[in-house]
Formats: structure tokens, sequence, C-alpha cells
């Protein structure tokens, strides 16, 4: 049995932010996720993918995200269950909690902090007939690695940030990309909208709004798409790859069975702490759902820091919290 002061289900970015939010406090942490590695989504999926929206970085990569988090919570030692997925939850005579992996692994604690991010997911795929025909022939649905498509030319579909963010990349690494999305507008930031049409007035992108691609050619490797406009018909484009980019479709698994109360697929806090139904469970980051809510890691590092708080007096009910700035006091800022 593991027994720790919070157990964190989720080892992405948020979680691992809350060990050191936790460390702060002097509060230990374990963490379980089903990925092999930490760091989520940012180390399985786009490790090389740029984020700007961290303070005090202009851009940094996500891979090098997870390491610097890493870094940060090592003074204070936290377990790792890896390659495991929570599966079951049982609340003790104690107080405490129970939770059991698949695998059979049991841990104990008086918090548990739910930072699943988006659960399990799978990516949104484009209904193409002949599709699966060329996965990993040419067509990927995740850019782990710039690198690859390097003097090659790239296709990519959709609307939302992680096109936007590729197109800006790629129109550096790649021979030609171009960007094809369905409708005239799009849903990204709009710092990244502007950088897009830039590019494309500047020819070092070709955009081509109000399409689809809609066929795919090629001998047994992608040689090329049919992109279907809405006004100029059927377009034929020479290409390398395609990469359809139009978000995950999330699942809670397991832990949309443990009583919690959830909403279209999130879990609903109280943003005083970021609690749930069940008193000692809290949800933070993507997991999460109240209103207002947005899905950045920004945001959940500040549910991190709030939840810690509340984490602190369930663990130690009998003892009275004084925070201090961790510029004033230093690491670890605390005085209790």
């Amino acid at each position: 049995m593991i027994q720790t002061d919070i157990l964190i289900i989720g080892a992405g970015p948020v979680g691992l932010f809350t060990v050191f939010e936790a460390g702060l406090l002097k509060l230990r942490c374990h963490l379980i996720d089903a990925l092999p590695q930490p760091g989520g989504q940012l180390s399985e999926i786009y490790p090389k993918k740029p984020i700007y929206d961290i303070p005090g970085y202009p851009s940094v990569l996500a891979g090098e995200l997870v390491d610097n988090l890493m870094e940060q919570i090592k003074t204070f030692e936290p377990g790792f269950t890896l390659g495991e997925r929570a599966e079951t939850i049982e609340k003790q005579e104690d107080g405490t909690f129970k939770v059991t992996t698949n695998r059979g692994t049991e841990h104990q604690a008086p918090v548990v902090a739910i930072a699943g991010g988006l659960g399990s997911f799978e990516p949104r795929k484009p209904p193409i007939s002949n599709l699966a025909d060329f996965e990993d022939n040419g067509v990927e649905y995740i850019i782990r690695d710039p690198e690859f498509y390097r003097n090659k030319r790239v296709v990519v579909a959709g609307g939302g940030d992680s096109a936007l963010d590729w197109t800006i990349f790629l129109a550096d690494v790649a021979s030609e990309v171009t960007l094809v999305h369905r409708r005239s507008g799009f849903r990204g930031a709009l710092d990244s909208v502007e950088k897009v049409e830039n590019l494309a007035e500047q020819n070092k992108i070709q955009l081509i709004k109000e399409a689809q691609v809609t066929g795919l050619q090629g001998n047994g490797k992608l040689e090329g798409v049919t992109i279907s406009h809405k006004k100029e018909g059927e377009i034929i484009k020479e290409t390398d790859h395609f990469v359809p980019l139009f978000g995950l479709s999330p699942k809670l698994g397991p832990i949309g069975d443990w009583g919690l109360e959830i909403e279209k697929n999130a879990i609903i806090v109280d943003t005083f702490d970021y609690s749930t139904n069940i008193p000692g469970i809290f949800a933070i980051g993507d997991v999460n759902t109240y209103p207002g809510k947005l899905k950045l890691i920004l945001c959940g590092f500040h549910e991190a820091t709030l939840m810690c708080q509340s984490a602190y007096k369930i663990v130690h009910p009998d003892k009275k919290l004084s925070f201090k700035y961790t510029t004033v006091t230093g690491v670890p800022g605390f005085d209790s």
C-alpha cells in the first residue's frame, strides 16, 4: 500500500505543478498516470510543439516545459505509479481514500486530486473512405517531431489552435505547407490567426478556406489529396503528408464511475478550491468544468495552487496554515 498526503491522478503539467505547490506546504504527493512517462499529452502527443502562454516564456517546447516542471519538483521527491490506470476508489473508515489501479497497485491518501486532463482520448478523424489505407503512410493525426516534415510537402486540416500553431511552426520546416479549413473564420487564438493570415499573404503558406479534404491518392504511400472547395469545386493537390488536426475525443474512463458530478465529460467543481461533490476529492485542469472555464495550462496551475490550500486543512486539521511568498521565504515558502 502506497501512502501519501495528496494522491494525484494524472502526471501532466497540472499534476506536476501540484507537487510543487503541495511541497511548499510540506505535503507529500504521489502521482498515478496510465502513460509510461510524466508529462501527459505534452510528452506523449506533441513534445516538440511550442507553447506561447506560459508566463515568463515567450515560447517553450512542450517537452522542455515538462523537463522544467520535473526539475522544479525534484526537491520534494514525489512518487510515481506510471503505466497504470486509476481504476477504483473506496472511502476508508478513517476518512482516507484507497485508489487501486488496473494492475492492482493500492494507494491511500486523505486527499485525491484528479488532474487527468482530457482523460483517455483518440484523435477525431475526417470522414474519408480510404483514410485508414494511408495511416502511417502519409497520414498522421499527431505531430510528435516536426523534423519528420523537414523539406516535405504538408497539408494540414483544421481551424483550432493546434492546426494554426503547427502551420506557423512548419512554415519554416516543410518545403510547402497548406492549411485547409472548412469555414471562413478560425476558432483559435487571435494572434495565431493573424500570423497564419500574414504567412499566407507573404506566400509562405497556402491557405484554403471554406474547403475540406475529401479524398486521398497514392499507391501504398500518400501522393496527393482531393480538396473540395465551396466555390471552386475539386482541387487535386500533390503532397507527402496529410495531418488532420480536429482535436481529441476525450473519455473520463473509470473516473466517470466514481460518483462524481459530471457534465459533458468533465467534473463539476466549486471554484473556491476546485472541490468536487465528494469531500476530499478535487479536480483541476482540463478534467473539470465550471462557469467561465478556460482549458489552458496556466489556468490549471492556478487551480492547483488554490486546491492545495484546502488540501492542507484536510491533511492537518489541527494546524494553522500561514502561507508566505516564496520570494520572501525561499523554497519551501511555509511557516506553521
